[in-house]
């Protein structure tokens, strides 16, 4: 009697595990509330995504409320109906026509009818075909993605270099699994014959646009970087040459890159930068005062006005013990939270300002962790990079 009577038990134990298991895997472990955070955050991203091709100018001069309502949602109909193949188009209208009107369907054989069936099952079953069809396009693109990202990965350095008085971090996030954000940290040849220590290059750059087309152009940058910093060449010429291969291939202007180098001498801890029309670095002294670096030019690759030749002016700034450089992309302080206030460099400075005596690491994890937490869940709109360079004792 005990063995029969603990078996519905344990085997609803069984299927209450096995239940509980699906769930968490349905729902990565979140919460409810973090479902439903994370949902409203996706539906406002996609309206927004559907709503830039409707003119909400023309549907607002409807005097009356109601005919406002239905043209701005026939509107956007149009507007997802349009992302679909032709043939997937017709395939939803057919769905939705047969959801709607349930057309009822009878067969007669001789003296025999059968029916009357309803088709509205028939639209719902269109319906998960196209589903299942539109999510096999999204892995299929996903899995592309992920293999450029990986690419994307190999251009730029998994830790930051080993350099004596330096202690330097730094941390990427694309908008959309690969970025047009680019940073780098590595010892250049040494210039000279007297030169003990090679020099170390610190870049950040930021590629307008995101995905693809930005990640693209991002790794023709890291190449044409890199090839000018083997060469003997002054940071001047390397941002000339930068210049000159980003306006080749801009697209007319259309695809500028921002960008900060630095070069470091590592003995006399004086940094030379040129800033090409990038978010001014931050640079935290020992004692509190925040100075800007923003000596520089135009981005790479904007047009020129005829017989004009662009120029980058350069600046030195000399490191004491206990300071930082804090190098970042637009996406930081652009980051916008559910209610669409940006982030900004007023929350950004305190941060930076009151960073004790730690890391390079734990100082750019708190940036992060306090641009997560502002954010919520709402979706990253642009991508961020970071690096910091702290100066040791």
């Amino acid at each position: 009697m005990s063995t029969a009577a603990n078996s519905p038990t344990r085997a609803g134990r069984q299927a209450g595990g096995k239940l509980r298991t699906f769930w968490q895997r349905v729902t990565d472990g979140l919460q409810l509330e973090q479902l439903w955070g994370q949902f409203l955050s996706e539906a406002k991203a996609s309206y927004g995504l559907y709503s830039t091709e409707v003119d909400w100018d023309e549907i607002r001069r409807e005097r009356r409320r109601w005919k406002r309502f239905v043209r701005g949602a026939w509107a956007l109909f149009q507007a997802m109906l349009m992302k679909l193949s032709p043939a997937r188009r017709v395939l939803l209208l057919i769905a939705l026509a047969l959801l709607v009107a349930e057309p009822e369907f009878r067969w007669t054989g001789g003296q025999t009818t059968v029916g009357p069936f309803r088709l509205g099952g028939i639209g719902a079953l269109i319906l998960f075909v196209l589903l299942a069809l539109e999510l096999a396009d999204r892995v299929t693109m996903k899995r592309d993605l992920e293999i450029a990202r990986e690419i994307q990965q190999w251009l730029v350095p998994a830790c930051p270099p080993t350099v004596p008085g330096f202690d330097i971090a730094f941390a990427t996030r694309p908008q959309n699994t690969i970025a047009g954000d680019y940073y780098d940290a590595f010892e250049r040849p040494a210039l000279g014959a007297g030169s003990a220590k090679p020099p170390l290059l610190v870049v950040v750059a930021d590629v307008a646009g995101k995905s693809v087309p930005a990640a693209l152009l991002m790794a023709t940058f890291q190449s044409g970087l890199r090839a000018l910093a083997a060469t003997p060449e002054s940071l001047d010429e390397i941002a000339a040459g930068l210049e000159r291969y980003a306006r080749a291939h801009s697209l007319e202007g259309r695809r500028f890159t921002t960008a900060f180098l630095g070069e470091i001498d590592v003995e006399t801890r004086e940094m030379r930068y040129i800033n090409a029309g990038h978010n001014s670095p931050i640079l935290r002294r020992a004692s509190g005062e925040i100075q800007r670096l923003s000596v520089g030019g135009q981005p790479f690759g904007l047009p020129l006005m005829s017989g004009v030749e662009s120029s980058y002016a350069s600046a030195t700034v000399e490191f004491r013990s206990g300071d930082l450089l804090f190098i970042f992309t637009d996406g930081v302080i652009e980051a916008v939270d559910e209610r669409g206030e940006e982030f900004g460099e007023a929350r950004l400075v305190p941060i930076l300002q009151s960073a004790p005596a730690e890391s390079a690491a734990q100082t750019l994890g708190r940036v992060m962790s306090s641009v997560n937490t502002f954010v919520g869940y709402a979706r990253q709109h642009d991508d961020i990079a970071c690096l910091i360079v702290r100066v040791l004792g």
